[in-house]
């Protein structure tokens, strides 16, 4: 057994490291402890420091890294989202991010097909076939996270694609790159006389394996009754049965190859059409039992998902405050249920689907169960029950313990006997709070158990689980992988499910294809039948918030940094590693402490965006707040005290000293570079010609008598000034409310008052809690004890606010609402809209969207344009206060995609909803962004008057 977190692998020697730069002229290969350790892990219990990383850009970088692989003699792993579950992506050799630049899509045939690169998440492909009633027939519940490359790796399916719309089923061709470096596209029309050209004895060798199982009536039985079912389990025999010529053979084998038999370079897909209409219910039964003789009548019916949840699955589900009333006033015994739903192209298809699906429904013998229902609302919440198992229990898991999510998959008419035999065995060894669920339409189930493996002896009792669990599995028919790969945690014991000669198949197809044997070694099948019991991931407690951490990946998507430094799963990584180190390694810890600063804390945006995608809501930017105010001093808690107490000569200083710098560029210029090299990056602003001046005063005080609400004009807007000629985001807003007759509130010293959150997002905690006591009492005065809503015209300062009143200490009876929302609901049913643009690009924030107003965002936009585009790449800007500021390269980076997507896209005007953010994208686009708001108040008139 080993751990990350104590083994730093093999330091990369420098000829290795020569090797892969040559290889990568221009390239990136990342070396330091810093980046081999963050790149170490990924969703699966497994743990392995490469020797190097390297970020691929094309085809041609991954045929050369083959042979510097061949070269050096060191094993090559492939990477993308690192979503996997059996320690697919992890190595000790040359690992190849393949995410970032593998990311094109191209949506053909009016989405009836889609070409796509592995870098690409499946939601994000969706997005672009949604619009034309497509999507992608796999539909793994990891689709926010996981990417096309691991989706045909894995051969993914999910929660209603079954066997029909998987991977293998939809996949048309793609161009893949062989470990000798050849390049291969499956579409060309010579692409098997190419292959038989390039590699004859991969050629003939596919050639021979195919005719040698067709002649063997036992393997073709064997292989036909395995792949009846979800499998994910050895290589994609089925292949060499379903197809003649061998270029379509290897590209079904590659499908499913877990990146130990070619790189796929792009993909081209068969989609499936959307089915808009859907009806969801939650049926609960007295027992497992007849939960699953119910399966065969509800799939009749037209059931395209039906998702089991077994008594414990129950049980949990019951502490979420939001389940349903049905579920929580049971009293839960030997209950089980299943979650039916109904999908059709129409409405009125829906309603002849029901009428057939009640009668079936009416004949089962139901404890309890939730009729069903079309309702949005409704549905998410039945979802949420169902999805929400995962984190449920993985986020109250014992810490220093580490999860593992595992399936199985069996013939449907012996599920019930295989829930509970492993029901009987996951508490024979032990392991409680285990709970059973999944696809059982499929016949697949998913359980959950945490192991700590820091201790010998729990890692034998892992050992046993796992033969017995194998046992059980095959002696009902059963595959021992469903959907999550083989990977390093069942290979081996593809021998014991295939038996010899498929085993023996299987190896020759690995050896053909990679005969040096170094493309991704020990995954999807292995000789050593302890593989699956080394490199086990540690999880050694750090702190409350990233001990609940599983290490899913499913927030690196929307993080700002990933491209730049680290993601928030490799923030917390990395931390767990320290951690570590400090009783090792004092030399390793003082290095990766060194290296965290800007890679870990510095170039945090600490925008909450990653808690929007954690499946147990874990906000790593609260935990980088908290570094930060560890390594201020006295002297900056000091100034920012000093701040607080006057902010409203710091705002006005600050627009002054903006004013100051448009009119002298050059000397601010060489002053800002000058105090950066002084004092550091992260404590003087870079300033460039492209910011704007300052800003104006806010609102005067007003008290009106028969206000709606009180205005808390965001100070952002006075210490950044609009775009020249514009009024800003609070004049605007200010003069709808006279065109609307609504009376706002506007509080005495307004000047003097902020939302906190710059003191909040750097770590002073002794200004932020100065400022919260000068807010509280002036916005209950304001307010009149909380009777009426606060507005904030900037989103970021909207949540700040929220947070900063949501403490106890802040008086919670405080309502906040962003100027967005007010806009739309209070003033607009008040006005008439007069003009409109032909068409606007907007981008939401991360406030917005932690808010939840992006749809009513989108609204207003609508209101103001004919056409409103949200780039399909769109993510947190990073400019983050002054985050942007201080570290450019972040927001560059983190608007790299959209600014791409939205030049291509002229529009007539750009907008947003918080200052910063419209100044951190007009540098990025080159496009002047204003607060939607403003446009707003230009287009829009006193609807008495217009009458």
């Amino acid at each position: 057994m080993t751990s990350m977190h104590t083994d730093t692998a093999q330091p990369p020697a420098e000829p290795l490291l020569d090797t892969l730069r040559a290889a990568v002229p221009g390239g990136e290969v990342k070396d330091r402890n810093i980046d081999r350790i963050a790149y170490g892990s990924d969703a699966s219990h497994y743990a392995l420091v490469p020797r190097a990383v390297v970020v691929a850009r094309d085809s041609a970088d991954v045929a050369s890294l083959f042979r510097a692989s061949a070269a050096a003699g060191v094993p090559l792993t492939f990477r993308s989202g690192g979503t996997s579950l059996s320690g697919q992506g992890v190595t000790d050799g040359i690992l190849v991010d393949t995410r970032r630049h593998f990311r094109s899509v191209d949506v053909m045939d009016g989405g009836a097909r889609v070409r796509v690169q592995p870098g690409v998440t499946v939601r994000q492909v969706n997005a672009r076939l949604a619009p034309l009633g497509y999507r992608l027939g796999p539909d793994p519940a990891s689709e926010t996270a996981c990417t096309i490359g691991g989706v045909i790796a894995n051969n993914s399916s999910g929660m209603s694609c079954g066997t029909e719309f998987n991977t293998y089923r939809t996949i048309q061709s793609m161009v893949f790159v062989l470990p000798s470096g050849v390049v291969i596209d499956s579409a060309a029309h010579d692409a098997d006389a190419h292959l038989h050209a390039r590699e004859p004895d991969l050629h003939e060798g596919l050639l021979r394996l195919a005719a040698l199982v067709k002649a063997d009536p036992d393997a073709v039985r064997t292989i036909r009754l395995q792949f009846s079912m979800k499998n994910t389990m050895g290589y994609g025999l089925n292949a060499l049965l379903d197809y003649e010529r061998a270029i379509d053979i290897l590209v079904h084998l590659i499908v499913g190859s877990e990146g130990t038999l070619a790189h796929v370079a792009e993909a081209t897909f068969e989609t499936v059409p959307v089915l808009p209409h859907a009806a969801t219910g939650l049926l609960i039964f007295p027992e497992l039992r007849a939960a699953t003789d119910a399966l065969e009548a509800l799939r009749d019916s037209g059931a395209v998902a039906l998702e089991l949840l077994d008594r414990a699955s129950l049980r949990v589900a019951q502490s979420d405050p939001t389940v349903d009333p049905l579920l929580r006033s049971l009293t839960i015994d030997r209950h089980a249920a299943l979650l039916v739903e109904y999908q059709e192209a129409s409405a009125e298809a829906l309603v002849q689907r029901r009428a057939q699906a009640d009668p079936a429904i009416g004949g089962l013998p139901l404890a309890r169960s939730a009729a069903l229902s079309s309702d949005a609302a409704a549905r998410r919440r039945l979802w949420r029950l169902r999805k929400g198992l995962y984190a449920a229990v993985a986020g109250t898991r014992p810490p220093g313990t580490t999860a593992l999510l595992e399936d199985i998959a069996v013939p449907v008419q012996a599920l019930s006997r295989t829930c509970e035999e492993l029901t009987a065995l996951l508490a024979r060894r032990g392991y409680e709070g285990s709970v059973i669920f999944g696809h059982a339409r499929d016949g697949n189930i998913h359980f959950m158990l945490t192991e700590r493996f820091a201790e010998r002896g729990q890692v034998d009792r892992y050992a046993r689980f796992t033969e017995e669990m194998v046992d059980l599995v095959l002696a009902e028919g059963g595959t021992l992988k469903a959907e999550h790969g083989t990977g390093r945690v069942m290979a081996p014991y593809v021998r014991r499910q295939y038996g010899d000669a498929l085993y023996e198949v299987m190896r020759e197809i690995k050896r053909l294809c990679d005969p040096a044997g170094l493309l991704n070694p020990g995954v999807v099948i292995s000789d050593d039948p302890q593989t699956h019991l080394r490199h086990l991931k540690v999880t050694p407690t750090v702190d409350p918030q990233i001990d609940r951490c599983v290490e899913c990946g499913y927030c690196e998507p929307v993080c700002p940094s990933r491209n730049l430094t680290t993601t928030p799963r490799q923030r917390i990584t990395l931390l767990r590693a320290i951690n570590t180190a400090r009783t090792t390694d004092p030399a390793l810890t003082a290095e990766l402490e060194r290296d965290y600063g800007y890679a870990g804390i510095d170039t945090c945006a600490a925008d909450g965006m990653c808690q929007t995608s954690c499946p147990v809501s874990i906000n790593t930017g609260d935990v980088v707040k908290r570094l930060r105010a560890q390594r201020t001093g006295p002297g900056e808690q000091w100034a920012w005290r000093t701040a607080a107490r006057h902010w409203h000569g710091a705002t006005r200083a600050a627009a002054s000293a903006l004013t100051l710098a448009s009119r002298l560029p050059n000397v601010t210029t060489r002053a800002s570079q000058a105090g950066r090299a002084l004092l550091g990056a992260d404590t003087i602003p870079l300033w460039t010609p492209d910011l704007p001046s300052g800003g104006q005063r806010r609102p005067a005080a007003s008290a009106p008598l028969h206000a709606s609400a009180v205005f808390f004009a965001a100070c952002t807007g006075s210490i950044f000034g609009p775009p020249d000629g514009a009024p800003g985001a609070s004049r605007a807003f200010l003069s709808l409310c006279r065109k609307a007759g609504v009376e706002m509130v506007v509080p005495a010293g307004l000047d003097s008052l902020c939302c906190a959150t710059p003191w909040q997002s750097k770590g002073f905690t002794d200004g932020y809690e100065q400022m919260r006591a000068r807010v509280v009492p002036v916005l209950l005065a304001a307010s009149r004890n909380g009777d009426l809503p606060i507005v904030c015209d900037a989103s970021s300062c909207t949540e700040g606010l929220e947070q900063l009143l949501s403490d106890p200490a802040g008086h919670g009876q405080l309502r906040v609402v962003d100027a967005v929302s007010f806009v739309h609901a209070q003033l607009l049913p008040r006005l008439a809209v007069t003009s409109r643009l032909d068409s606007l690009a907007l981008h939401p924030t991360c406030s917005s969207t932690r808010l939840g107003i992006n749809d009513t965002l989108s609204r207003l936009a609508n209101v103001v344009a004919t056409t409103v585009r949200v780039s399909e790449d769109w993510s947190c800007c990073a400019f983050a206060g002054d985050r942007g500021l201080l570290h450019p390269e972040l927001t560059a980076s983190a608007t790299a995609s959209e600014a791409d997507d939205v030049a291509g896209t002229p529009a007539a005007a750009y907008v947003s909803c918080n200052r910063t953010c419209e100044v951190g994208m007009s540098r990025a686009v080159g496009h002047t962004y204003r607060h939607l708001i403003e446009l707003v108040d230009e287009v829009t008139a006193p609807r008495s008057e217009v009458q």
